[in-house]
């Protein structure tokens, strides 16, 4: 089984740091030297999801709900700070290929505290561990002659099964029509508690309410390498990109550490907001670390190894990028 041309490989920004890789610890310059390996090397630049695209809007949150006495949801309309992207190392990455596209948003409170949203357009991880998730990024390094080893890569796959379903969906998936046409999946557990109340496990996810649109092959070939950007740009020009914001409600027995497992479909949706757009473009989000563990009061990540270890992976890539690595 082989992967289509110019496909664009899973791309999160995860350099972590853990033990348990054959013998050897493995820190978090090990992860951006694989990345730089992948992708070569882009001084001053993110890792991965190099390519981007800023947006500014607001956050319209839901005025009833079990989440809403947190102060994200109970101040009204708060502004916003988006971050649309192609997965992958590559700056200049071209838009029509098919496969990760990210999204990063940063939501300012009245205290001058944040909240961050990261997620991606693929609804499980690749790899339900650190671990799991380097062994694959592994198998698509290229050899000596610049060629990567199909064989490799399913032999992978098929001896962990956490990959798997990631794995078919990098298979099947086409490129977005637009970043206001794509749904991202924030893939880790996190929790609210409401005052004097059980504890809240939940999943979010961000849906375009213009809906899910994607372009077959012959489609994007005609589009322009850059046109997710100046799509966005178009759209919300002529009118109004918005997304709803949902928490799906976890129930005992659904994972709370493994992104790679996917809940039921059958769980409790709850809406959180609404997320407008009113500009894009500039380099608004550009120096933003979107690090999904920088939460608002009430708020608290899951015990996830991966989302635990995504905060240290993304202040080093932060410095590099400030010192111009």
């Amino acid at each position: 089984m082989t992967l289509k041309k110019g496909f664009l490989l899973p791309g999160s920004l995860l350099l972590l740091s853990f033990s348990g890789l054959a013998t050897a610890q493995v820190q978090a310059l090990d992860f951006i030297q694989l990345f730089e390996k992948m992708a070569g090397k882009h001084p001053g630049l993110r890792k991965t999801h190099a390519r981007g695209v800023c947006a500014a809007g607001v956050f319209e949150p839901a005025a009833t709900g079990p989440f809403a006495s947190a102060p994200l949801l109970s101040q009204g309309s708060l502004p916003l700070s988006v971050r649309f992207s192609v997965g992958g190392g590559n700056p200049a990455a071209d838009e029509r290929a098919p496969g990760t596209r990210g999204m990063g948003i940063q939501i300012s409170l009245p205290d001058g505290s944040k909240h961050n949203f990261t997620g991606n357009n693929f609804p499980v991880f690749a790899g339900k561990d650190p671990h799991t998730f380097y062994g694959f990024l592994s198998t698509l390094l290229p050899d000596e002659q610049g060629l990567r080893d199909p064989k490799r890569m399913a032999d992978y796959v098929a001896a962990h099964p956490s990959v798997q379903e990631h794995y078919a969906w990098l298979k099947s998936a086409k490129t977005p029509a637009s970043y206001a046409n794509t749904e991202f999946f924030g893939l880790h557990t996190f929790f609210f508690q409401p005052k004097d109340e059980s504890q809240i496990k939940f999943r979010w996810q961000l849906i375009p309410e213009a809906g899910v649109k994607t372009l077959e092959a012959e489609e994007a070939k005609a589009k322009s390498a850059d046109f997710l950007a100046e799509t966005l740009a178009e759209q919300i020009a002529t009118g109004e990109v918005s997304y709803r914001l949902m928490a799906s409600l976890g129930e005992p027995g659904d994972s709370d550490i493994d992104p790679s497992s996917r809940w039921p479909a059958d769980r409790q949706q709850v809406l959180l907001g609404k997320v407008r757009l009113s500009r894009a473009g500039g380099e608004s989000c550009t120096a933003i670390n979107f690090d999904p563990n920088q939460l608002s009061r009430g708020f608290v990540s899951s015990n996830d190894p991966v989302l635990r270890m995504r905060s240290p992976a993304y202040a080093i890539s932060f410095g590099k990028r400030l010192s111009g690595q």
